[in-house]
């Protein structure tokens, strides 16, 4: 009876053991909000891939907090109101802890109020327009000060640029970059005449007349230079038309914000040499951790001509200091990890580190490359890393104003009223 007792209470024991195990082994859940179809998916489908290529690889080292992390892949198929279906669907139905996705500004704002509603945590990883500091958004990719207000500079000290072409895809982020630019360039003694500024839809594919336009243009005997923030694939059609037109890098040079490897890789790049792009990473950048990361990039997608890209790095990035921060918090609830992520630290892929700021951006290197006939980049110009500014100096409205989440819980504080101003700004 004694050693019936005992095995009972052994059998008993053992249960309960293995429950709280069972428990404790439950999936922390995230999610990935990236188009896989429609005109971005020629950009995000890699962030997907990136994302569970890095569940892939925490889950190999045991997971987080003794728990496997299971990706939760929607797809809002580019069109802007399905971003915020879709994260209301992560964040209510998948119960996921953190999300990471989106690549235009609009998609991104599209989700914002679902995620303030449902304190929801964002990790946006692309290159923005900045103007924007959310409690629930972590902006892993560039701010204005770290891609396009250098990238300027370059132009201007480097190429002898004197009359500008600012051609944008038209929503917001091109929108806003542009009015940064156009403030900044006008600062610097530039003409209101010799800056051009021009907007297409999503998609667009004719684009002789607006070649036509910028070539036009240094008719004068000004040094003529384009600024893109095209979007998606209408890089291809703009691309050709330049080539067609007899258009080379030493005649008019353009600086694209949204063209990088992966872009590249689906055009003919022959006649694109020496035409420019600004990022914080290229794939040509030389260091263990790139050589690291391309190998297991490989590895994971089995295609040994897949690129790697800028937005890649910021993923990777972005889901290291949730990592890090869920780790120092003990928890993947929502406070605590932004509590703990501001001042993580995370090595990058040029040799250095990424900090997360107390605005919820990141420091990074800004990187300017000439495309070569490859699809890669000559990395001809590299930074320090760079603070990311959630508002730019270059707007009257918005020099006034900061952001500091965990010091002043705001993301729009202005220094002359010393309080928090509650609404957004209107670019």
């Amino acid at each position: 009876m004694t050693r019936l007792t005992k095995l009972l209470m052994l059998t008993s024991a053992l249960t309960l053991a293995n429950a709280a195990w069972a428990q404790e082994g439950e999936p922390i859940r995230i999610g990935v909000l990236h188009s896989l179809s429609g005109t971005m998916a020629i950009s995000e489908t890699t962030l997907k891939d990136t994302v569970l290529m890095m569940v892939e690889q925490q889950n190999a080292k045991g997971g987080l907090l003794g728990r496997p992390i299971e990706a939760v892949v929607v797809d809002p198929a580019s069109d802007w109101p399905l971003f915020a279906e879709k994260a209301r669907e992560l964040l209510t139905v998948s119960d996921v802890d953190a999300i990471f996705g989106c690549w235009t500004s609009v998609s991104r704002k599209s989700v914002l109020p679902v995620l303030e509603e449902l304190n929801g945590l964002l990790f946006y990883p692309v290159q923005y327009e900045g103007e924007e500091s959310s409690k629930n958004v972590i902006y892993t990719g560039a701010a204005p000060n770290q891609q396009a207000i250098p990238a300027v500079d370059y132009m201007m000290e480097e190429l002898g640029v004197e009359s500008w072409a600012l051609l944008g895809t038209d929503y917001v982020y091109p929108r806003t970059t542009n009015n940064i630019l156009e403030a900044y360039l006008k600062d610097k003694g530039v003409a209101a005449e010799d800056i051009f500024v021009n907007y297409t839809p999503f998609g667009h594919s004719d684009w002789s007349k607006i070649v036509a336009d910028v070539v036009a243009r240094g008719a004068g005997g000004k040094k003529v230079g384009v600024v893109s923030t095209i979007n998606g694939d209408a890089n291809v059609g703009f691309y050709k038309e330049l080539a067609a037109a007899g258009v080379s890098a030493d005649d008019i040079p353009v600086m694209a914000f949204s063209v990088g490897e992966e872009e590249l890789a689906g055009l003919d790049t022959a006649n694109l040499v020496g035409h420019l792009a600004a990022w914080n990473y290229f794939q040509t950048a030389e260091s263990p951790e790139n050589d690291a990361f391309i190998a297991g990039w490989k590895e994971f997608i089995g295609d040994d001509k897949r690129v790697t890209n800028d937005p890649m790095e910021a993923t990777m990035i972005g889901f290291n200091a949730w990592v890090a921060a869920v780790e120092k918090a003990g928890t993947t609830e929502v406070d605590p990890v932004l509590e703990a992520i501001v001042g993580v630290e995370v090595p990058n892929l040029t040799g250095g580190t990424a900090t997360v700021l107390p605005n919820h951006h990141l420091t990074k290197p800004v990187l300017i490359g000439e495309i070569r006939e490859d699809g890669q980049f000559d990395i001809v110009s590299q930074t320090e890393p760079v603070p990311g500014d959630a508002w730019t100096d270059f707007l009257p409205e918005s020099a006034v104003l900061d952001a500091d989440w965990p010091g002043k819980s705001c993301g729009m504080f202005n220094t002359e009223t010393q309080s928090c101003v509650q609404v957004q700004s209107n670019y």
